[in-house]
């Protein structure tokens, strides 16, 4: 990684400790895990031994109450980390504990978020729906109250944790006919009745993260399980959106990292038309752009980090990170690939791993386009 100023030493001595443990748990274990289509529990409760779950949690909920730096030092090793796009930690650390944090009830609060520190309690967040992704607003699962408690009906897709989750933080038309203002956010236990998952999805790449449908057949859940005010589930989701879109970049770039160092090591031993494939000018001014590519992209995200730790990152600047570290990644990641040739191809070789896992981030947590599109409202 390059010389990051942001950082303290203690978050690169963290960096160390999470290197460390994703080259001993995950790497010997990813073949295996993959083919399992998931990871094993303990392996959470593992990391959260190592105190890698939900770095910002106050010590009075369990945490360490460290600032979101630690977080982010999480992710880039988690991309770093070959297999690690399944690991779906971040879910839990980076998105649903600060969903609580900011929005939940002190009920709520230490129920859930004590557990998510211990890796325990497996969280995913319910968005998408099979006839809505970017367009939250239009989501069809909806939560009725009745009495004491909300009815809940609806389905969701391409949910990560799915298959694993104790707990789902729902995104459902609590009012279908107020739009925007109608959508609220509603903690389902995976335990309820009515509660069910569907199969565990079959993807190109990212294959030991559990990505699922979901089904809800009038379950039932007490009115306290509502996070946040009734019909302000929207305004939540953009003021957190941009810390789950600078997760994503995070991890996009750690890989383009990851592919670049690879290549340099490859290019530097096989031999071609004998010579190193690096010696060819081809080679050294490909990797010199990538080289440029990192540098700027890092410098820029850590703009952005600094700005988040700080509470200050704006909805653009997150879809500028976003848009930027994940095509510029996917785009160094192709061209490493490249380099290898035929071997490239083989899924014995990580550059192919990391293909395929990379692919999906210019589109989950927000699709390029609608990345350009948030841009674009600030011209």
């Amino acid at each position: 990684m390059h010389d990051r100023a942001i950082y303290t030493s203690d978050h690169e001595l963290f960096r160390q400790s999470a290197r460390r443990f994703f080259r001993e748990e995950l790497e010997p274990n990813i073949d295996q895990w993959e083919k399992a289509g998931q990871l094993p529990r303990e392996f959470w409760l593992k990391a959260g031994e190592k105190g890698f779950h939900c770095c910002g949690v106050p010590e009075e909920y369990g945490g360490p109450g460290a600032d979101f730096l630690y977080n982010m030092v999480l992710s880039e090793e988690v991309g770093y980390a070959i297999g690690g796009a399944s690991v779906g930690f971040s879910v839990s650390s980076d998105i649903v504990s600060y969903y609580l944090l900011h929005g939940g009830s002190e009920a709520q609060k230490q129920r859930w978020l004590p557990s998510l520190v211990s890796g325990e309690a497996i969280a995913a967040i319910g968005m998408t729906e099979p006839g809505c992704g970017s367009d939250l607003k239009a989501v069809k699962t909806t939560a009725v109250r009745d009495g004491d408690q909300y009815v809940i009906n609806g389905q969701k897709t391409f949910i990560t944790n799915g298959q694993n989750c104790d707990f789902v933080l729902l995104v459902c038309s609590t009012d279908p006919a107020a739009g925007a203002k109608g959508i609220s956010l509603i903690i389902v236990e995976t335990d309820r009745d009515g509660f069910s998952r569907g199969r565990n999805l079959d993807k190109i790449g990212q294959k030991a993260a559990d990505t699922s449908e979901m089904f809800f057949s009038d379950v039932r859940v007490p009115v306290e399980n509502l996070l946040g005010q009734l019909g302000g589930g929207f305004g939540v989701l953009m003021n957190e959106l941009p810390r789950e879109r600078i997760t994503i970049a995070c991890r996009a770039f750690a890989e383009a990292q990851r592919a670049y160092e690879l290549t340099v090591d490859y290019v530097k031993e096989r031999k071609a038309f004998g010579k190193s494939i690096f010696d060819f000018q081809n080679t050294q001014f490909s990797l010199a752009e990538m080289k440029t590519s990192l540098a700027v992209g890092w410098a820029y995200l850590d703009q952005c980090l600094m700005k988040i730790n700080d509470g200050r990152l704006t909805p653009e600047e997150g879809a500028m990170a976003k848009l930027w570290t994940t095509e510029t990644g996917n785009r160094m990641i192709d061209d490493c690939l490249q380099f290898f040739g035929g071997y490239g191809y083989m899924s014995e070789y990580p550059i192919s791993r990391l293909y395929a896992d990379s692919r999906v981030r210019r589109i989950y947590g927000g699709s390029s386009e609608i990345m350009k599109l948030v841009i674009s409202r600030t011209v």
